[in-house]
């Protein structure tokens, strides 16, 4: 059985982070472990939220998971909430990356703005974990902060080829930019592979919600999808697929939540598609 290790936060209520990266990447097939880098009550949405760091725990973590020999297909980092987190998840890569997929979600802004208590000189700082990943997926608002660039809603697709190239240039091999329309109505991800010079475009029609957490699930369904052995574009068609499908049945409930998609119901759906 493949084995994914997954770095990043744990919240209680909310679907993002571990409590969708586990059940969808479990469900693929693939073993999934995990380093939780915080403990929160719910998903920063919401008002007043707990959070407990877990910061002191990640390196002993490491440290057994070294002495026992665990080894992994992938490694998969999230939502990480300080700068001694990106030092740890460049640990993390360096002691268990052999030879491995490493992808990083560098979660901590959307629509123009950081995520609370996420400050630029963090967004400039996510460029050394970027930079030994394999593949990077931020939204493009990430992306601006990571580069360091204004940040823009007008924008063609000349100019994102540019972004993925910049992208690329900090280290990683592929750069995906998730939310990506270049066509009224439609949305997708835009992907550049450097090693082969390739550029991969994939959209649907755009729902007409949007809602917290669907980058988390597209970016685990991106690595389950890669780890399971579908090519770099198969891998983004699934993942843009699946959270179509998990916004399409959220709608389809009268009295859904805002906080999250109703990813528990697609999953037959995303094996359907593996």
């Amino acid at each position: 059985m493949k084995r994914i290790a997954t770095m990043q936060d744990i919240s209680c209520i909310g679907k993002c982070s571990l409590t969708v990266a586990l059940p969808i990447i479990s469900s693929m097939g693939i073993e999934t472990s995990v380093i939780p880098t915080a403990v929160l009550s719910t998903h920063t949405m919401f008002k007043d939220f707990t959070f407990h760091d877990l910061t002191n725990e990640i390196e002993p973590i490491f440290n057994h998971w070294k002495k026992e020999g665990f080894g992994f297909d992938a490694l998969y980092t999230g939502y990480l909430g300080s700068f001694e987190q990106l030092d740890l998840a460049k640990e993390f890569f360096n002691s268990f990356g052999k030879n491995t997929l490493k992808l990083v979600d560098p979660c901590m802004a959307d629509n123009g703005k950081l995520y609370p208590g996420f400050t630029r000189e963090f967004a400039r700082a996510m460029k050394d974990v970027c930079a030994v990943a394999d593949i990077i997926c931020p939204n493009l608002t990430e992306a601006s902060f990571i580069l360091d660039i204004p940040y823009t809603t007008d924008y063609d697709e000349a100019y994102v080829k540019d972004i993925l190239q910049q992208l690329t240039a900090l280290g990683c091999n592929k750069a995906v930019l998730t939310g990506i329309s270049l066509e009224e109505g439609m949305l997708g991800a835009y992907a550049y592979d450097k090693e082969n010079d390739k550029y991969y475009y994939y959209q649907n029609e755009e729902e007409p919600k949007h809602f917290h957490g669907t980058g988390d699930i597209w970016a685990s369904t991106l690595c389950g999808s890669l780890t399971r052995g579908k090519s770099f574009e198969e891998a983004i068609k699934v993942a843009c697929d699946y959270v179509k499908e998990c916004i399409r049945l959220t709608l389809l409930e009268e009295n859904h939540n805002e906080y999250g998609v109703n990813f528990e119901e697609a999953i037959p759906y995303l094996l359907n598609n593996l």
